[in-house]
C-alpha cells in the first residue's frame, strides 16, 4: 500500500464512479485549501480597511495581486508539483541552510496568522451566537482538532475547506449584490486608478500569497499523492483555479464594501471594518451572514495555516512525519493559547501580517525561479516552459520591488 494510501485510507477503486471522485476530490481539496489559506479574518480585514481609505481606486491593487499571485503559483505549484519535494527541500538542495531558513521564517510567518485565524473564529462565533470571543476561539481549536487528530485527517480536510469555502463565496456574493456597488466606477479604476497605494498592495499581495499561503496548495497536491512530470496539466489546471477562486471571492467582498463606503458611510477601521460594512450593507441580518463568513475564513484558514506550517518542520524529524496529525494538533492549541494569553488580534496586527508576509515573499520564490531556470535535474528531467519562467521572473521583480518600497511603511504599522 503506498503512503498516500496509509494517511488516507484510500482502498483502491473498483468502480469507475470511485476512480472518478477519488481523483478530483484531492484536486479541489487542494484548489480550497489554498483559496481559503488567503481567506482569512485578515483577508477581510485588510480588504474592508483598504476599500474605505482608497474606495473604487482600491481595484487596481486587487489586479495587481491576482496577477502576482498568478504569476507565483503557477511557478511554485509546478515546480512542487512535478519535483515531489516540499520547498524547503528544494531550498536545501539549492543551498544548504536556506531550507532551514525557509522553514523559519514560514512557520513563524504561520503562527502569527494562525493567531489571527483563532482570534477571527472567536470573534465570528461572537457575531452569530454571543460568544465570549475566548471560548468561541477554544470552540473552534477542538473542532480542528477533530480532524487533525483523525488518521484519514488529509480526507476530511478536503471534506471541509471545499463547503465552507462556498459557503464564503455565495453569502458574500450576496451581500454584494445587496450593497449596489457602483460597479463601472470599479472596472475603469482596475485599469486606470486615481491613487496608487503601494503598502496597500503589498499587504493584499502578502495576504493572497505570501507567508505559508504560497505553499499551502501546492504541499497538500503532494500529501495526496499528486506529483511528478506525468500530473503537469492537473498541476497547471489546479493552481489556476486556486487562484481565480481567490480572486473572485477578494473582489466580491471588494464590492460588497464599496457599495457601502460610496453611499458616504464611514467604517470604524480600527474595530472591525468588514462586520460593519456587510451591517450597513443588509442590516442585522448581514450581520449574521458577517458571523458565518468571518467563522468560516477563520476556520479554514486554522487548517491551512496549521497543516503548511507543520509542513515544513514535519522534514527534518521522522517522529514529526509519522505523527503528523498530533503535530499540527499541537500547533493549533499553541496559537490558541497564545491567543487566550495575550487577548483579541487587533486589526493592526491582522494589516501588519499581510504586509509581512508579502516582505518575506520574495525569498522563497526566488528559490522556486532558480530551480525552473537552472535545476532541471530536481524536476525529474522535466523541460520547464520559457514563457511560465519569463513571467515568473516578472511576478518575481515585482514581488522584491513591492517590498523594497513598502519596507518601512509595514513597519511603521506597528509604531
Amino acid at each position: 500500500m503506498s503512503d498516500v494510501e496509509n494517511r488516507d485510507g484510500a482502498a483502491p477503486a473498483t468502480s469507475s464512479r470511485g476512480t472518478f471522485a477519488s481523483r478530483l476530490l484531492p484536486l479541489f481539496g487542494a484548489i480550497a485549501l489554498m483559496a481559503t489559506s488567503a481567506i482569512g479574518p485578515g483577508f477581510l480585514t485588510q480588504t474592508a480597511t483598504f476599500t474605505q481609505q482608497l474606495g473604487a481606486a482600491f481595484s487596481f491593487g486587487i489586479l495587481i495581486s491576482v496577477l502576482l499571485d498568478l504569476a507565483i503559483q503557477l511557478n511554485v505549484w509546478r515546480v512542487i508539483g512535478v519535483s515531489g519535494l516540499r520547498a524547503q527541500e528544494l531550498a536545501q538542495r539549492v543551498l544548504p541552510g536556506l531550507g532551514v531558513v525557509l522553514s523559519i521564517i514560514v512557520f513563524v510567518c504561520g503562527f502569527i496568522a494562525n493567531m489571527g485565524n483563532v482570534a477571527g473564529a472567536g470573534l465570528g462565533l461572537n457575531v452569530l451566537f454571543g460568544l465570549d470571543p475566548r471560548w468561541g476561539a477554544v470552540i473552534t481549536t477542538a473542532l480542528a482538532l477533530v480532524i487533525f487528530l483523525n488518521r484519514y485527517f488529509i480526507k476530511i480536510m478536503d471534506r471541509t475547506t471545499v463547503p465552507l469555502g462556498l459557503v464564503m463565496l455565495g453569502l458574500t456574493l450576496l451581500v454584494a449584490v445587496v450593497s449596489t456597488p457602483p460597479v463601472d466606477q470599479a472596472a475603469l479604476q482596475t485599469v486606470v486608478p486615481d491613487q496608487i497605494d503601494i503598502l496597500a498592495i503589498t499587504t493584499i499581495v502578502g495576504g493572497t500569497v505570501g507567508g505559508y499561503i504560497t505553499y499551502a496548495g501546492a504541499h497538500k497536491l503532494l500529501a495526496s499523492g499528486i506529483s511528478g512530470p506525468g500530473k503537469v496539466r492537473q498541476i497547471a489546471n489546479t493552481s489556476a483555479m486556486g487562484v481565480l477562486a481567490t480572486g473572485v471571492m477578494r473582489w466580491l467582498l471588494f464590492l460588497a464594501v464599496l457599495g457601502v463606503v460610496s453611499t458616504g458611510a464611514v467604517l470604524d477601521v480600527t474595530d472591525n471594518p468588514a462586520a460593519d460594512a456587510f451591517q450597513a450593507a443588509a442590516g442585522d441580518i448581514g450581520f449574521k451572514i458577517f458571523g458565518v463568513v468571518l467563522w468560516a475564513a477563520a476556520m479554514t484558514s486554522v487548517i491551512g495555516a496549521s497543516f503548511t506550517s507543520i509542513s515544513f518542520i514535519s522534514t527534518y524529524s521522522r517522529r514529526l512525519r509519522d505523527r503528523e496529525g498530533l503535530a499540527v494538533s499541537a500547533f493549533v492549541v499553541a496559537c490558541c493559547t497564545v491567543f487566550l494569553l495575550a487577548g483579541q488580534t487587533p486589526v493592526t496586527v491582522l494589516v501588519f501580517s499581510g504586509g509581512f508576509n508579502g516582505l518575506v515573499l520574495p525569498l522563497g520564490f526566488t528559490v522556486t525561479m532558480w530551480i525552473a531556470w537552472r535545476r532541471r535535474d530536481l524536476l525529474r528531467g522535466y523541460r520547464y516552459p520559457r514563457w511560465l519562467i519569463v513571467v515568473g521572473v516578472a511576478g518575481l521583480v515585482v514581488s522584491y520591488v513591492l517590498a523594497v518600497l513598502a519596507f518601512e511603511p509595514v513597519f511603521a504599522l506597528l509604531q
